[in-house]
């Protein structure tokens, strides 16, 4: 090897030992590692362009603005609430095997189509929901949950950022995937992977509880919703509508029609215009005003000058110096005052009865506003309240949209299917189309791109770039042919382990984009096609199961499940194995040699 090829691979080694160690951010070490090889010139070429315009060309990459703009596609759906019909898919299961069963459909579809994250994220809340409703350990759903989201992204081209990574750099081989090039083999992965999990993965999972328990917290609010008498929870009952076992809070009495219902049965009937009294934390109030079909019993909400896309939970602390201390939130005009909507107050741990417009203010009571976002601000140094601050994911959903977003997202689909235009044509038009029809604003839009992630990409793609100017790569695939015999299914083997490996010790993109020059040249060595490699690569890098860190979704779920290292290995370590099978085994009969 050259001074270039020696140079590419003590990098590469440094660089998966900082990662696997975990001391600093990994999109820090990826830039850090890029800089060190553009700053010694190990980036060279018969191009003629400077080491550093080839370094970071992989910022430019298709497949890298393809995933910035699916974030925002994605944040459109959010925003809307389009994935909350999952819940009523879902149903109360009363078996692991059972809601599992429920789960994976809605999970594995949305993953076929959406980034993984962002359907773990909203799965997440489904799951918690769903165990507070049927008494499953969530240990024994959060981890299978997530798998299921890595199942149904092997299906499709959009389905992993690492599918659209290795087609962005087959395209400079002259080939292109198209949308379900990969489900010849997905799909098959999907189903064995999935029936593996349904009738194993409660022996293999520990019964335990998450490690953090979010649900302590001093402050318990009373809040009424009105149940609306167009939306979807008319006539259905307390259960069925997913509010007995709400996260952080608990349905006290259901008011109707001036009589109050205490001890609410859970097979109580709602009703149009039900006032619902709940006692809960922040977090579950916030929760609450994005159910579709409810809404703020006060009629300030309705009356609010703000801009529905601008609206904010606000979390403000009445002062002994507020003007209305003693007087009811009605008579204090408190709306018209400060143009803010008061949904929900907390004084101490104490229930605060009847209705909230009738409530007399009191120094110390802790407020749950509806307002618009710059509130905080204006009443920062106010000396009518303390501890003025804004709560976190609070904007309204704004479901009259779901429709919009669902329909954009599968014209998108189709659009990409049928070959009208390219996944970043079709994702760019999208993504316009969510901000200009206002399932998203141009804010949320921008907020919901994971710009980390996208650095991460960007720079193993630069360090892909040097693998291969450098000789590294030619280097690494005749050592992999030599020990395989130069026979094609032992160096398929080689690429598939070295790029598991890869995956389940640092991140599935660095994987992707390290290993995929070395199957090339390895392909090109033996004379043979480069598409078994690439699909290889695409699936290896996507199934990494085994390690927390092989994917992010794997670490989201770690704390929340209550997991412990080995708990990935235990499961993980079998599901790994099933998926190099049976891609080993169809991949070459697909896509011959």
């Amino acid at each position: 090897m050259n001074w270039e090829s020696w140079f590419c691979l003590g990098t590469l080694i440094t660089l998966l030992i900082t990662l696997i160690r975990n001391r600093i951010p990994t999109d820090a070490a990826m830039v850090f590692a890029l800089t060190v090889i553009v700053g010694v010139g190990a980036v060279t070429g018969s191009d003629n362009l400077p080491d550093a315009t080839r370094a970071v060309a992989g910022f430019g990459n298709s497949g890298l603005i393809s995933i910035a703009v699916l974030f925002v596609v994605v944040a459109g759906l959010v925003k809307t609430g389009a994935i909350t019909i999952a819940r009523q898919v879902i149903g109360t299961p009363d078996t692991v095997p059972k809601a599992l069963l429920r789960l994976f459909a809605p999970v594995m579809g949305a993953s076929a189509f959406l980034n993984n994250t962002p359907v773990v994220a909203m799965f997440m809340p489904v799951i918690d929901d769903l165990c507070k409703r049927t008494s499953l350990s969530p240990s024994r759903l959060y981890l299978p949950m997530c798998y299921a989201a890595t199942f149904g992204g092997v299906c499709t081209l959009v389905g992993t950022s690492t599918n659209l990574i290795v087609s962005g750099m087959l395209q400079s081989e002259g080939i292109e995937l198209q949308m379900f090039d990969l489900a010849y083999t997905g799909i098959p992965c999907a189903i064995a992977g999935a029936l593996f999990l349904i009738f194993f993965s409660e022996k293999l999972l520990p019964d335990r509880s998450a490690a953090v328990n979010t649900d302590e917290d001093p402050r318990q609010y009373t809040v009424e919703m009105l149940v609306l008498p167009d939306g979807p929870l008319l006539g259905k009952s307390v259960q069925a509508a997913g509010l007995r076992h709400l996260q952080n809070l608990y349905l006290v009495e259901i008011v109707r029609d001036g009589q109050q219902i205490a001890a609410v049965s859970s097979r109580q009937r709602l009703q149009a215009n039900d006032r619902l009294v709940f006692v809960g934390v922040i977090d579950g109030v916030a929760e609450l005003k994005q159910i579709r079909g409810l809404a703020s019993s006060a009629d300030d909400t309705r009356e609010l000058d703000v801009d529905i896309t601008k609206r904010r939970l606000i979390e403000a602390v009445v002062s002994n110096r507020c003007p209305l201390v003693g007087s009811s939130i009605r008579d204090g005009l408190f709306r018209t005052t400060y143009n803010a909507a008061i949904v929900a107050i907390a004084r101490g741990d104490k229930r605060i009865p009847g209705k909230i417009g009738d409530v007399k203010l009191l120094a110390g009571d802790t407020l749950l506003l509806d307002t618009d976002e710059d509130f905080a601000k204006r009443q920062r140094n106010s000396s009518h309240f303390h501890l003025v601050s804004s709560v976190e994911n609070s904007a309204p959903i704004r479901h009259d949209r779901a429709w919009i977003a669902i329909a954009i997202l599968l014209v998108m689909v189709i659009v990409v299917a049928s070959r009208i235009l390219d996944l970043l044509a079709a994702g760019l038009i999208a993504a316009c189309l969510m901000v200009a029809s206002g399932c998203c604003s141009l804010g949320q839009a921008r907020d919901s791109v994971d710009w980390s992630l996208l650095v991460v990409i960007a720079s193993a793609l630069g360090i892909a770039q040097a693998i291969t100017m450098s000789g590294f790569s030619v280097t690494v695939a005749g050592s992999l042919i030599a020990l395989a015999g130069e026979n094609p299914w032992l160096v398929l083997l080689a690429v598939y382990v070295v790029t598991s490996l890869f995956t389940e010790t640092i991140t599935n993109v660095a994987a992707a984009a390290l290993v995929f020059p070395i199957a090339v040249s390895a392909a090109e060595s033996l004379g043979v096609s480069v598409m078994p490699f690439a699909i290889c690569v695409c699936v290896a890098a996507s199934a990494g199961f085994a390690t927390p860190f092989a994917y992010q979704t794997n670490l989201m779920v770690y704390g929340p499940g209550g997991y412990r290292f080995t708990d990935y290995f235990r499961i993980g370590i079998p599901l790994s194995l099933i998926f190099m099978v049976i891609t080993l085994t169809l991949t070459p009969w697909i896509w011959p040699f």
